[in-house]
């Protein structure tokens, strides 16, 4: 792995979070993304995993109590579907007019804060994949997502090491779960019916109504 230019007691450890939405299929890659993180290497104490989800400001404490923060989500960068980013330090927005995912403007806003509290993140990284796919309530990742979750881990292990925390391999050794077993990807594809089966693309309001005219 590449060597270290980092100061890990300086930093006083790191965070590595996933935010996101997984009902809502690509939304759901900053989870996946820390789940599968989880599942392969095994951090020292100074190193928290956390499954973020869409808690918004609630994650300010976690991230400023932290000298690194790595996270993980999906961001519309207007590139073709599937294509990893990596954003560090600066050059994260903190402030934007627009929104570049269907929760990162809380995030930009947390950031914000922090900045304002002269708490903002010694380290700071963003692993972004553009999605493919986001209005399909109670969909999974699409394929040309899922398929990069292995090099965002590999990007994520990378960054951790620069910054001075080594991970294990985890091999054959099963880590307790970050979140509900019910939210594992395995058990999520398993128990979600089929698109067939239940609608899950369209306006509320318009599926009540065509409800409603095909029920007389």
């Amino acid at each position: 792995m590449a060597g270290s230019d980092g100061n890990a007691d300086a930093l006083g450890g790191a965070l590595v979070l996933g935010i996101g939405n997984v009902l809502w299929a690509d939304e759901g890659f900053g989870v996946r993304a820390v789940e599968a993180l989880h599942d392969a290497y095994a951090f020292p104490e100074t190193v928290e995993l956390l499954d973020g989800g869409t808690q918004g400001l609630n994650l300010l404490e976690p991230v400023v109590s932290r000298g690194a923060v790595l996270v993980f989500d999906a961001i519309d960068y207007g590139l073709q579907p599937g294509s990893l980013r990596v954003l560090r330090d600066r050059e994260v927005p903190v402030w934007a007019g627009t929104k570049m995912s269907l929760h990162q403007q809380s995030f930009q806003e947390l950031l914000a804060i922090a900045d304002l509290q002269g708490r903002f993140p010694l380290r700071l990284t963003l692993i972004g994949v553009q999605p493919e796919r986001l209005a399909d309530f109670g969909g999974s990742l699409s394929e040309s997502v899922r398929e990069r979750l292995p090099l965002a881990v590999e990007l994520a292990v990378l960054e951790l090491v620069r910054w001075g925390f080594s991970p294990r391999s985890r091999g054959d050794e099963a880590p307790e779960r970050l979140n509900s077993e019910a939210l594992s990807l395995n058990a999520y594809e398993s128990g979600r019916p089929d698109a067939s089966a239940a609608c899950r693309v369209g306006d509320a309001r318009f599926l009540n109504r065509r409800h409603e005219l095909e029920s007389r």
